[in-house]
């Protein structure tokens, strides 16, 4: 099974996507990690999609994505999970991995991008902030 983790930064896709590897089990890839697959970017690509297609109806994988350019990936017939949270949490999580502070700059981007995926196709919305994994587990595989 393909599953798609869609989200926004620090909405709680990492968390959800350990949680599902742990259960299922499943590889994750995150963002852009599949250019390491090969030396051209291209060739990355292209292994990295004949990757996601076999794992269509395959070995499980979970695909993270934060980014929307990167939803063109995903093949047909891959579960999408739209992960989202509110601003303050997404706004708290990230100053916490800044050390707890979140520069003027920084908080605009996340203003700005907050909601970009509101509109996105998908299998499942996901609290980031409230949600329980094994639900959401039980719902993709009815």
């Amino acid at each position: 099974m393909l599953i798609g983790i869609i989200g926004e930064n620090c909405s709680g896709k990492s968390t959800l996507a350990d949680a599902l590897k742990t259960a299922l089990p499943a590889e994750v890839v995150t963002g852009r990690d599949y250019l390491r697959m090969a030396k051209s970017p291209v060739e990355a690509e292209r292994l990295f999609l004949e990757k996601l297609q076999a794992a269509v109806t395959g070995e499980n994988l979970i695909y993270v994505i934060s980014e929307p350019e990167q939803l063109r990936l995903l093949p047909e017939g891959a579960r999408r999970i739209l992960v989202k949270a509110d601003l303050d949490t997404i706004k708290t999580r990230f100053a916490s991995r800044m050390r707890g502070n979140l520069p003027a700059p920084v908080a605009a981007m996340l203003e700005k991008k907050h909601g970009m995926f509101d509109s996105c196709a998908c299998n499942l919305v996901y609290d980031g902030v409230n949600g329980d994994p094994r639900t959401a587990l039980e719902q993709l595989t009815r």
